[in-house]
């Protein structure tokens, strides 16, 4: 699977319940290769492996991924901690199998580099702000999808 990194979560530890006493580390990230198609990638291990791994790439960058394992995701708990993808699986990273090489955009296709900037949800699917603050109270306790941009950081 070839795609450019678009959104990616830092390294976070669990106890392993297989074996008591030690943890499990996982990050996740999403790709994309169409301006339709995009895919969360979950990768779970020893914590070398992990922050290596998550350290080897960041958002932007055009990645390789060999030997994934495809898995259905459960669509309820999956989206409550990554984004909301258009499709219905999920890949899930090996130590001992897959692999993740970065390269550049430039030396695989152009094209992948316009889809960093393309929005992940339905244009259609959007509140402005200025709807926001005139309709506050209509939208009291309601999830709303917001596309703002920062003029500036200070």
């Amino acid at each position: 699977v070839i795609g450019v990194v678009i959104g990616k979560t830092d390294v976070r530890s669990f106890p392993d319940r297989k074996n008591i006493g030690s943890e499990r580390y996982t990050f996740s990230f999403t790709i994309r290769d169409s301006p339709t198609y995009f895919i969360n990638v979950n990768s779970w291990g020893r914590e070398e492996y992990i922050r290596s791994l998550s350290e080897s790439f960041r958002v932007g960058d055009c990645v390789v991924i060999e030997n994934p394992l495809v898995q259905s995701k459960e669509v309820e708990r999956e989206e409550k901690f990554n984004p909301v993808t258009p499709s219905s699986y999920k890949l899930l990273l090996s130590e001992n199998h897959s692999i993740v090489k970065t390269s550049s955009c430039y030396e695989m296709d152009t094209k992948l580099l316009s889809l960093l900037h393309l929005p992940v949800k339905d244009p259609q699917d959007y509140y402005s702000l200025g709807d926001i603050v005139a309709n506050g109270q209509s939208l009291d306790g309601r999830i709303l999808n917001v596309l703002a941009a920062v003029m500036s950081v200070s």
